[in-house]
């Protein structure tokens, strides 16, 4: 793992009204690792991503990214620096083929995206860009068909790509199994892990055999605050974290 830290959260505090869901937040993330949030329910994990990635700025403290000040930056600047995300809902064009949405976000993510849609189907750089990450993700057959026929598993592996399209910097991922069958979780995790290669990933998840299959760190997030940061095989063993949050559960 790059000793060259991408993200840095110095000292965030996110409060709503007078309830406080952020305190004193800091930590880094580095260049091509995959970091995971858990914590319980209420704990902040979902409030974090968002604060990281503009859908809230942050009461106190601040947000770096590849050294520069984003605290308060919108999403859409954000997203041109190389920050990309994904929600805990699908947000597909469902009327698309599942090509076209993976063509359209490509295309979305260069600095010309101005230019007509219609022109797409002349690209050959594009067309070739989006059969690569089709056929990583196993979707390539499918290509011609619109997403509302796939499996919801499938639905949330092509938001998933949506997102890592425009070669991020890093990519924020919001439970991204969420609601995925147990049949569908394995195959998710390792077409997950494929699309990620390379890049620098922070997701917050409940499914614990999906952290501890893809993160090589884990941050703990408890009422708000960092309980601890590890690498998986450290939150496993740590006593307070399987007290808190893990208990008598094997991961």
């Amino acid at each position: 793992m790059s000793a060259r830290s991408i993200i840095q959260c110095q000292n965030l505090d996110k409060a709503f009204g007078g309830l406080k869901i952020l305190t004193g937040v800091s930590f880094d993330i580095y260049e091509g690792e995959r970091l995971a949030l858990i914590g319980p329910n209420g704990a902040g994990k979902s409030t974090l991503i968002n604060t990281i990635g503009g859908q809230g700025p942050a009461t106190a403290g601040k947000v770096l990214f590849d050294g520069k000040d984003i605290t308060y930056a919108k999403p859409n600047k954000r997203l041109q620096m190389g920050m990309a995300r994904s929600f805990q809902g699908n947000n597909l064009f469902w009327k698309m083929s599942i090509l076209d949405n993976v063509l359209l976000a490509l295309h979305g993510g260069e600095k010309n995206h101005f230019q007509m849609f219609k022109t797409l189907e002349n690209r050959k750089d594009l067309l070739d860009k989006a059969e690569h990450l089709l056929k990583n993700a196993d979707l390539w057959e499918k290509r011609h068909i619109v997403p509302t026929l796939l499996s919801y598993g499938e639905q949330r592996l092509l938001e998933m790509m949506l997102a890592f399209a425009c070669d991020p910097k890093i990519v924020l991922l919001d439970e991204p199994s969420a609601g995925l069958p147990t049949v569908e979780a394995g195959k998710f995790a390792e077409r997950l892990r494929a699309l990620s290669e390379g890049i620098t990933l922070l997701f917050c998840a409940h499914d614990l055999e999906l952290v501890f299959t893809l993160a090589d760190r884990i941050m703990v997030l408890y009422f708000g605050q960092i309980l601890k940061i590890g690498t998986p095989d450290e939150i496993r063993n740590d006593p307070q974290v399987r007290e808190i949050y893990l208990g008598a559960e094997e991961v």
